[in-house]
């Protein structure tokens, strides 16, 4: 145990978590559980093994009765870089493979929201993807002030799909999620707070502090009050449900176009796309 960090040390709490060993799990304070994306040298990008654990944990929380309330953090200078690259390509040559994401996205989004444990998010660096996902469906996010949270799927050529039909429009309206959804244009934490995207904008290196703090509170607060209280708040994102799972699926569809393929590879090269549904002869 490390008191000085705040840190309780690396604990699945019991065999129930061995299985989702590409994230790692922190007990920092009594009935809370940490989350942390951690994929050192890539700025925590959600690789495969990661993207399932994190569609399927959030079913395993809700049943673990050491747990109150949880607090989702990226492992160093970064929340998370987005989905991997090479992860995303796979998606386009191969069939099994996009069922498979079709089913995780879903599953992902779904079962946080079902989840009747109160989440806490510590977002700090870049949010992206399906990093900003997993910040931005908690039901309390923190954000550093230079915090950068972008959806970036119409940057790679697809429809956003993940979270970003779900939840954009209720957390900061329909003129502001067209706006960043359509241009990915990134927005700092401080600019997040005021549109509403996030709960809490704090000075950075605090993020993850204020986040645990909240996180005790709820772990320590009157339970079925506030469980049942995210689950009636949560009934206006199971009326978006149809919404999201069409764009998931929209989402997948674009993958096995052209354009996915132009918009991975000049991220990859770091150059602006030549989209070939915008070029000369395209019947868009």
């Amino acid at each position: 145990m490390d008191e000085s960090s705040g840190r309780h040390g690396s604990d699945s709490g019991s065999d129930r978590y061995q299985r989702y060993a590409a994230l790692r799990l922190e007990r920092p304070r009594e009935g809370v559980l940490e989350i942390v994306l951690d994929n050192p040298g890539r700025r925590n990008a959600v690789d495969a093994a990661m993207h399932a654990a994190l569609a399927d944990i959030w079913v395993e929380v809700d049943q673990d009765p050491a747990v109150r309330a949880v607090v989702i953090s990226g492992a160093g200078e970064a929340f998370s870089a987005g989905g991997d690259l090479d992860m995303a390509r796979r998606i386009h040559d191969d069939e099994q493979w996009r069922l498979r994401l079709y089913r995780e996205t879903r599953d992902l989004v779904h079962n946080m929201v079902r989840c009747s444990k109160p989440v806490v998010s510590a977002i700090e660096g870049p949010a992206v993807g399906a990093g900003a996902a997993a910040a931005l469906l908690a039901d309390i996010s923190v954000a550093g002030e230079s915090a950068r949270i972008m959806d970036g799927h119409t940057r790679i050529g697809v429809a956003a799909g993940d979270h970003a039909a779900i939840i954009w429009p209720l957390l900061c309206g329909m003129a502001k999620a067209k706006y960043y959804l359509l241009t990915c244009e990134p927005l700092t934490g401080r600019e997040a707070e005021r549109i509403g995207l996030v709960s809490l904008s704090v000075p950075d290196g605090s993020v993850r502090e204020r986040a645990l703090a909240i996180a005790r509170d709820l772990a320590g607060g009157p339970q079925p009050a506030l469980r049942w209280t995210k689950s009636v708040l949560n009934g206006w994102l199971q009326q978006a449900a149809p919404i999201f799972d069409a764009s998931v699926a929209l989402e997948m569809l674009s993958f096995t176009g052209r354009d996915a393929v132009e918009g991975i590879d000049a991220v990859r090269e770091r150059r602006q796309p030549r989209w070939p549904s915008a070029g000369p002869g395209s019947d868009w």
